[in-house]
């Protein structure tokens, strides 16, 4: 199960080093019980084919702001609006997409949903196993992917 998230820890590093000219250091891939954490902006992207699930990108939310604002320019920005959630979904997608991708040259294939942005309270009915890692973004904040494995 390590393998699968191998690519989409390459693909976040790769992605939110580009875009926020940040270091990243990834953390070891555990398989533990699902938990979710308050205080952060969560993204969803459904996995079909190969894999069947969800991987979940979860962001502390000063740290989804942080992002949206890189990924702007560096404009400020200080609340998720509108197009804050859209660019941060953006990002899921992109990871995703360039992770299916890695998946794929393993000969593993999976097409992906659209991102779709949860609240902490739309996730709590959540239970089970997941693979997780974290992402420590320099001076930025903590990521985790969570990806949970449909039978």
């Amino acid at each position: 199960m390590i393998k699968y998230m191998h690519p989409f820890l390459e693909s976040a590093s790769t992605v939110i080093r580009q875009v926020c000219q940040v270091e990243i250091s990834q953390g070891v891939p555990l398989l533990q019980d699902w938990t979710v954490r308050e205080g952060h902006t969560w993204i969803r992207i459904g996995m079909t084919g190969h894999l069947q699930g969800d991987v979940l990108f979860g962001l502390e939310d000063a740290l989804a702001l942080r992002i949206v604002s890189a990924m702007m320019g560096g404009y400020p920005v200080q609340e998720m609006n509108e197009l804050g959630k859209s660019a941060i979904s953006e990002l899921g997608n992109m990871i995703s997409g360039n992770a299916s991708t890695l998946l794929s040259n393993q000969g593993i294939l999976i097409d992906i949903t659209p991102p779709a942005l949860l609240t902490s309270q739309e996730l709590a009915g959540r239970s089970g196993k997941a693979l997780m890692a974290a992402l420590d973004l320099q001076n930025m904040g903590r990521m985790e992917i969570q990806l949970l494995f449909r039978r």
